[in-house]
């Protein structure tokens, strides 16, 4: 296992991930702009929320590849077809537990239960975030996947 190369192998993983969910966005498959929704959580303004948000991602990448690169460890190797296992696990518990509950701590999300008195500027991304868009779930579990394979094929060569 290559640990002194898994911070720049994190980058990489996150960068494919992040430009296929991009393709996805402006193919019209999925409304999900992530690092729009990380950088609402600091800022109202939407130009400076999706800079800023990139950085939170690539931040939550990193971290997200430490425990990637642990699991490998813990295993003895790192293959991509073990990375993409780990990237459905990923995105299964992010779209049924992590996304569900944002609304309840992000400040400019609304909820389900928001009503019509909400200011909210962000919907709520719903069960399987749906809510922005029904091929979403499909998206992010492509892009979730990419991310576990390119992680697994950098750290084994490495």
């Amino acid at each position: 296992m290559d640990w002194a190369g898994w911070a720049l192998f994190g980058l990489v993983a996150t960068a494919a991930l992040t430009a296929a969910q991009i393709t996805a966005q402006l193919a019209g498959l999925t409304r999900l702009d992530f690092p729009l929704v990380l950088g609402t959580l600091v800022t109202e303004d939407p130009d400076r929320a999706r800079v800023i948000g990139f950085f939170i991602h690539l931040a939550a990448g990193q971290g997200f590849a430490l425990g990637y690169a642990a699991t490998f460890a813990l295993l003895d190797r790192a293959t991509w077809w073990i990375g993409a296992l780990l990237g459905t696990v990923h995105v299964g518990i992010a779209l049924t537990v992590l996304l569900p509950l944002f609304p309840g701590v992000h400040p400019r999300m609304a909820s389900q239960r928001a009503g019509l008195t909400s200011t909210a500027v962000l919907e709520p991304p719903g069960l399987l975030a749906v809510n922005y868009g029904i091929q979403t779930p499909v998206v992010a579990a492509v892009v979730h996947i990419i991310y576990g394979v390119v992680l697994g094929l950098l750290l084994h060569a490495g």
